[in-house]
Parts: C-alpha cells; structure tokens; sequence
C-alpha cells in the first residue's frame, strides 16, 4: 500500500520524521545516484506535493512549476535508469516539478551554450516587440566561436554580421537558439543590458536567484567561459532543467528551437544570412519539443531537450552534461521516462 505524505514549510520539523517512514525513498537512486544528507537538506523546503517510494517532487521557491493534479508515478517493475556516458543527468517533468531521474545533478560544472536558454528568457521577458532593431557593434562581430555564417569556429561558409549592420531582435534570437551563434548572443545581451554584458550578466543572476536557481553563476550571454575566471562560470544538471522548465512558458523560444533552417536578413535587406539548426533529432521524433546543445573543452558535450508523452499532456526536460553520447542518451533517457512512469 502506497503511503502519502502532504508537506508544507510550515510543517518542515516534521519532514524527516516523515521521510524515515517512507520506505523505499532513499533507494529510489541507484547507490551512487542517491542523494547525500546536504541535498536532501537543500531540497526539502520545496517539497509541497505527494511524495512514494518512487519520487519526490521539487517545487521552486520562485513558483517556477505549475501544481498541477497529474503527478508522474513510476510504475512497478522499472528499474532505475544508468547514463554511464555523462558525468551528470536529469530528468524532470514541467508541469510538476517531480524529478524521474537524478545522477550529480547539484554537480556545478561549466555549461557553454545552455546558457543561452537563460539569455532567450531574458530577451523575451525585457523586449516587448521582437522586431526591434539591434545595431551590430565590434564586440558581437569578435566573439569567439560559432557565430552567424560560421558554424564552428575558424570555418565560415556563410555571410557574417557586419559591424553597423541593423538586425531584428527576432532573427538574433533564432541565431542564437538555432545555430548556437555567439555574436548574437553577445549582441542580445548588450542590448537588453542597456550597452553593457556587465548589466546583462548581473541581470541573469539576478534571475537565476528570482527562480531559485542557488548552484549556478552566469559569466556570459553565449556561456562562453572567461579566461582565467572558467571555475567561476557554471550551473548543474538541475538548475538547467529547472531552467528549461521555465523557459516553456514562452512559446517563441521552443517554437524556434525546431526550426530546420532559415535565411534572417538585415532590416534594409542588404545582408542574408543562412543559418542552421544544431539539433540532430529534429523531425526524428514527432513528440520531441525541441532543444538546445552546448560544448567547451571545459563544459564537454551537453545537451537540453523537451519532450512530450504521446497524449501531448505531459512534459518532460531531459539534461546531459559532458557526455560525449549526448544524442543517444537523450533518447534513452525520453524511452525510459515515458515507458517507467505514467501521470495520476
């Protein structure tokens, strides 16, 4: 017989008392997954829902999850899920917060372009007509990396910006999002922070701390590291699926993330630019919601992605970071959810 637990802060003295009950809950993690006594700390005042042997849900200080009356359970049989290829992973339903799978998930790590959902927030909350016009400057142009009309980094194919260039804030979104541009990255955050990446990035902290994001620090708009100061610039597995989470309230952000390709121009039309999407599992999967990578050196291969069950109710973000396997462990890690737990 399933035992039910209903938390609320008011009731947090009682919270482990409780969880020493609850049999089964620390042994829902395989042994290496399971969560020490400081994460369990941690996340114990956002504990507001129903909580089994099989899950936990997380809500966010910040109201980041909608309480919603469809809570994922695992269902009888299902083992846990092993990503052995990536050096942390989760798993999280959108609508409720509840955490499916979790392996180093508060591991702070280095995150390179799934920084660049937090910059898509940004720009969709503080800019209220997305055809504005962005005047691209010398700082955008000379920014390492990928960036427009060059996919990686030393390999232009394409038309680049050009300095005084006039360009919607809409295409530099989807450059962005779609190419992992980090001139358009750049040119975003100067121009949301009012001429200054100093103000962006004080602003991206500010939001991270506004949704309860407490293991991460922002150092760029394109998440590219700062020399000398790489240690300083990082996030978890968890902080970027809440992060993904969020973002879904903004449908423009996911409904670029599955364009195949496009052709942006400058607002005179003088300058095309070709610009193509990173995402490999594009149109493989017609319940994938789209997604965003990331790759340093420093961070290794990462990958978010969205995914809904095949009633299109249910949401779900899936995190890989450093996994040189990202593609196939995502699609793993979406079989797996959605085959182990069904929504109640």
């Amino acid at each position: 017989m399933k035992r039910k637990f209903i938390f609320t802060v008011t009731f947090l003295p009682f919270l482990f008392l409780a969880l020493a009950h609850a049999r089964g809950f620390f042994s829902f993690f395989e042994k290496e997954k399971t969560l020490t006594e400081e994460e369990v700390n941690y996340h114990s005042g956002e504990v507001l829902g129903e909580m089994s042997g099989k899950q936990q849900n997380l809500f966010s200080k910040g109201n980041l999850f909608n309480i919603t009356h469809f809570v994922p359970i695992r269902k009888e049989g299902f083992s846990d899920l092993v990503i052995s290829g990536a050096h942390a992973s989760v798993i999280l339903d959108v609508d409720s917060g509840t955490l499916l799978h979790y392996n180093n998930g508060k591991e702070k790590r280095q995150i390179a372009s799934l920084t660049k959902i937090m910059t898509a927030i940004l720009v969709v909350e503080n800019v209220s007509d997305l055809d504005e016009e962005v005047v691209i400057d010398e700082d955008s142009i000379y920014t390492e990396g990928t960036r427009i009309g060059c996919p990686r980094s030393g390999y232009c194919i394409g038309e680049r910006l050009k300095v005084g260039e006039k360009i919607s804030v809409r295409s530099l979104l989807e450059a962005m999002l779609m190419n992992s541009a980090n001139d358009a990255a750049t040119a975003l955050g100067k121009y949301v922070g009012g001429g200054s990446i100093d103000n962006f990035v004080k602003m991206m902290n500010e939001k991270a701390k506004e949704i309860g994001l407490n293991d991460s620090y922002f150092c760029t708009p394109s998440g590219l590291e700062i020399e000398g100061q790489e240690s300083q610039c990082y996030s978890t597995a968890y902080d970027i699926a809440r992060i993904g989470a969020y973002s879904m309230n903004y449908k423009i952000i996911w409904d670029i993330m599955r364009f195949p390709n496009k052709t942006i121009y400058s607002t005179d039309g003088k300058y095309a630019h070709e610009i193509f999407n990173t995402d490999r599992l594009l149109g493989e999967d017609h319940d994938y919601l789209g997604g965003k990578t990331g790759f340093t050196p420093l961070a290794g291969y990462s990958l978010l992605m969205g995914a809904s069950d095949d009633t299109k109710k249910h949401r779900i973000v899936a995190v890989v970071l450093d996994d040189p396997y990202r593609w196939q462990d995502i699609k793993t890690m979406f079989d797996w959810a959605f085959q182990s737990y069904e929504w109640k």
